[in-house]
């Protein structure tokens, strides 16, 4: 299995910048890809962005593309998502989640998530 932790949410006013941590332990090795995904009060989750856990290669949604930038730094088993020029629809709780192979289709070790909120 792998654990990960979410830090680094927090209030931030439109047009200010946070960035957000993803830390993985346990079975880091078996890590393919980590995404970031955010779900607003009342909303479906969303899918923000994703990297290839060996390769980098990172891909984003269209609603953060040009503001959102993934980082991963393999040493610390961390992904960053820093995020810039940020606007009230960006708010909401940001979790991060992993695919591993034996873990089944899809992202299938998910993080507890860290709020995010922007005020106008």
């Amino acid at each position: 299995q792998v654990q990960l932790v979410e830090s680094g949410g927090g209030l931030v006013q439109t047009g200010g910048s946070l960035s957000l941590s993803c830390v993985a332990s346990g079975r880091t090795f078996s890590i393919h890809a980590v995404g970031w995904f955010r779900q607003a009060p009342g909303k479906e989750r969303e899918f923000v962005g994703a990297v290839n856990w060996r390769y980098g290669s990172p891909n984003y949604a269209d609603s953060v593309k040009g503001r959102f930038t993934l980082l991963r730094d393999n040493a610390k088993n961390t992904v960053y998502l820093h995020m810039n020029r940020l606007k009230p629809e960006d708010t909401a709780v940001y979790y991060c989640a992993v695919v591993t192979p034996e873990g089944g289709p899809g992202y299938n070790f998910w993080g507890q998530g860290t709020q995010v909120t922007v005020s106008s």
